[in-house]
């Protein structure tokens, strides 16, 4: 008996050293979770964890994730399913687009030069601050070449006041998964990258800004395999 728990001891302490890797899960949709709604119907009992989390999913499924980038998206509540999933096809590229130009915006905010950049006390900078605020997601968008939509997953959700939704309906949400050559995606982030660079016209502020875009692509992918 003594040597049992002793030897469960070592078991707990050897699974706690050890640091847990990054997982996505698929989700079972009969668990009991706190949610305003109730699944009646799906494309799948389970709920793919490519919906939450495209890139790891991938990784872990044995996916060429060197090649390609992966995307997912999920839909609000909509009146049909077909609504539902022809909004989340159609929306595929611009949501890409917001994901990098949110990123790019994150990037400039937390660098030295690129807080310099948009300083909006600096009246030299009010265009570059205008672009990335208001053209910058569109330019990224008509940048993006080669996305396709390799799975797509849809709920049938019954939501209900009881359970904390704003009243009683029905909703159909769908979801997709969404495959983007690697080299291709790079390109538009080059692209991207260079666009903001030339809206800045004092030059030793357009190479410091240059400088603080550089490696923008590898960490893009980094961040979104949460590794920085």
């Amino acid at each position: 008996m003594r040597l049992s728990f002793i030897f469960a001891c070592v078991l707990v302490m050897s699974a706690c050293s050890s640091k847990p890797k990054r997982e996505v899960q698929d989700v079972d949709n009969t668990e009991t979770i706190k949610k305003d709604y109730e699944v009646k119907d799906a494309s799948s009992n389970i709920r793919p964890g490519w919906v939450e989390d495209a890139e790891i999913w991938a990784a872990q499924e044995g996916w060429d994730v060197k090649k390609y980038r992966y995307f997912s998206f999920e839909t609000e509540p909509n009146s049909s399913r077909q609504i539902a999933c022809n909004v989340a096809k159609a929306n595929a590229r611009a949501d890409i687009a917001a994901e990098i130009t949110t990123f790019i915006q994150k990037s400039l905010a937390s660098s030295e030069y690129g807080q310099l950049a948009i300083d909006p006390n600096n009246p030299q900078t009010e265009p570059l601050r205008g672009y990335v605020q208001n053209d910058l997601k569109e330019r990224v968008q008509g940048l993006i070449h080669g996305s396709s939509v390799v799975k797509t997953y849809w709920e049938k959700r019954s939501y209900l006041a009881k359970l904390g939704a704003k009243k009683n309906y029905m909703g159909q949400t769908c979801a997709v998964l969404v495959r983007m050559d690697a080299d291709l995606l790079k390109e538009a982030i080059s692209k991207a990258s260079e666009g903001i660079v030339k809206k800045v016209t004092d030059q030793e502020l357009k190479d410091n800004v240059k400088k603080s875009l550089e490696n923008l692509d590898e960490d893009f992918q980094k961040a979104r395999q949460g590794e920085i």
